[in-house]
């Protein structure tokens, strides 16, 4: 992979520029994460002679636009090449008072749940730091968002398993919410995993981190290995006892993940499990009513089953429907796979 500056925090940026003045590297720093150049030509601080040289021998490394697809909800999902000409899918999901960006952390995933598109493609590789971090700097680029006057969330539910990356995961967090850069608070970045124990360990010893959010998806142990086969390695037993013992900040809850399947894991005995399974935790719950796909041996349950599920667990903790976005675009959690939907494609002027 070549060299490049997105990715890079001040300390890299340093011995990059080996020889020049220490204030040369902040002063990168905040042109690309601040600033949200598109080129080291435009980072005019620099001295011509300088920016010449960088160029020669750096990239920027920002992902390019693939593909873009427009939803009629107004989601948009974008396909965007990498250095190597893999692919990875992000996507913008703009409300009134808020717009989140989903990113990936992976090309592919490896985990394999059953009631997921993109477990269909396998693992190809890990994405690096900068190609995190740089999934949010293009869609801040192209929609013109800031940190400072817009409410943007992020959050790592695209491709991938974040905590089998965990290290570029953790740098791209710095990078997105250090106040001299990109800015945004860690309130506002959340973190999905399937459940892999010791990472969760791990990620709670982090001074710098996302919330956390747990994709629980069925309320007994057999139920749990049949949906998600990570259950084999990291029983649901286990995933509880590090989520007791996870360090929760003061403002802080877990979020549990619950894709509803009808017929499956859905019923009103369902419901009550979970409610007694997470009954000692800090915690909420998003339900999902299944996003459909082809390849998905399961069906979405219908509006009157999701409301009388959230009914039993609201009367025990927080839980919450997580509205769909961009199915027709297959642009829902759950969906990500490079498909190629039968909808009219937008390019970015």
């Amino acid at each position: 992979m070549p060299q490049t500056i997105v990715g890079l925090e001040v300390a890299d940026l340093q011995q990059v520029l080996e020889g020049q003045p220490a204030f040369r590297a902040r002063q990168i720093y905040e042109a690309v994460y601040r600033q949200r150049v598109v080129d080291l030509e435009q980072v005019t601080v620099l001295p011509v002679s300088l920016r010449k040289e960088l160029a020669s021998r750096l990239s920027l490394g920002l992902p390019k636009l693939a593909r873009e697809y427009k939803s009629v909800d107004g989601t948009r999902r974008y396909l965007l090449e990498l250095a190597d000409r893999k692919t990875v899918e992000t996507v913008l999901m703009p409300e009134e008072t808020r717009d989140t960006i989903c990113i990936s952390s992976q090309v592919g995933c490896p985990v394999n749940c059953q009631f997921c598109l993109t477990a269909l493609m396998g693992l190809e590789r890990n994405l690096t730091a900068g190609e995190i971090a740089g999934q949010v700097l293009f869609v801040m680029q192209t929609h013109q968002l800031s940190t400072g006057i817009d409410r943007l969330n992020i959050v790592m539910m695209g491709m991938g398993e974040p905590l089998l990356n965990l290290p570029n995961v953790i740098k791209a967090t710095r990078l997105l919410t250090d106040p001299q850069g990109i800015g945004l608070s860690p309130r506002r970045i959340t973190l999905s995993t399937a459940g892999i124990v010791p990472k969760i360990v791990e990620l709670g010893r982090e001074p710098i981190r996302p919330k956390l959010a747990i994709s629980l998806n069925a309320s007994s142990e057999d139920q749990r290995r049949e949906l998600m086969p990570i259950t084999r390695k990291y029983s649901l037993k286990d995933l509880l006892d590090a989520c007791k013992a996870y360090p929760l900040r003061p403002w802080e809850k877990l979020t549990f993940e619950y894709v509803l399947l009808r017929g499956v894991n859905d019923t009103d005995a369902d419901a009550r499990r979970v409610v007694k399974l997470l009954a000692r935790l800090n915690a909420k719950v998003n339900l999902i009513a299944l996003n459909p796909g082809p390849g998905i041996g399961f069906e979405t349950p219908d509006a009157a089953r999701v409301l009388a599920f959230q009914a039993i667990v609201k009367r025990s903790m927080p839980c919450f429907i997580r509205k769909p976005r961009g199915r027709d675009i297959f642009a829902a959690c759950g969906q990500l796979r490079r498909q190629n939907p039968v909808v009219r494609i937008e390019k970015s002027e």
